[in-house]
């Protein structure tokens, strides 16, 4: 546990925002994994609602009126996994800045001390590795988490509307 803090300080200030990140993203997807299963388990009523919201309009059967409601509940399934989608994106993009930052302190460090001494430009190496593994690793499962979920909504959509289709 020790080293894992230790690596976090050496990472500096990138590894902190990728930290602040990673708890922002898996805060959403756990969150919207809670909701989509609650909505899984709730097609009935939401059949319901949106065949209300369909009769309410003039043609019930209108093709235009059951995609409107149906898009209308889906945004709100998806609300939020934006923010996942871009963490996704831009976390190797936050770990390729601590590599450039690292490797340029890397060169600092050797123009001012020269080459004699191998701890004296390892430091600033050390830097872009610790930012680089940091980055893949909030990236990977925020790609992931986001593919899941957007499936488990795309499966749930499809479902609903054939059960709105039968209904009508």
């Amino acid at each position: 546990m020790v080293e894992l803090i230790d690596y976090i300080n050496r990472g500096g200030v990138i590894v902190y925002i990728l930290i602040g990140l990673n708890i922002i993203g898996f805060t959403i997807m756990f969150w919207k994994l809670i909701i989509i299963t609650i909505a899984k388990f709730n097609k009935d009523r939401v059949v319901k609602r949106i065949i209300e919201s369909m009769e309410k309009s003039n043609d019930k059967y209108e093709v235009k009126t059951l995609d409107n409601a149906l898009d209308k509940y889906v945004k709100g399934l998806e609300s939020g996994l934006n923010t996942v989608k871009i963490i996704a994106s831009i976390a190797p993009l936050l770990g390729l800045l601590g590599t450039v930052v690292g490797v340029l302190n890397s060169f600092d460090s050797i123009s001012k001390s020269g080459l004699g001494d191998p701890s004296v430009f390892s430091t600033g190496i050390s830097i872009a590795l610790i930012t680089t593994v940091a980055g893949l690793i909030v990236a990977i499962p925020h790609y992931v988490g986001y593919n899941y979920l957007v499936g488990f909504i795309d499966k749930l959509e499809h479902k609903i509307e054939e059960k709105v289709i039968t209904k009508i």
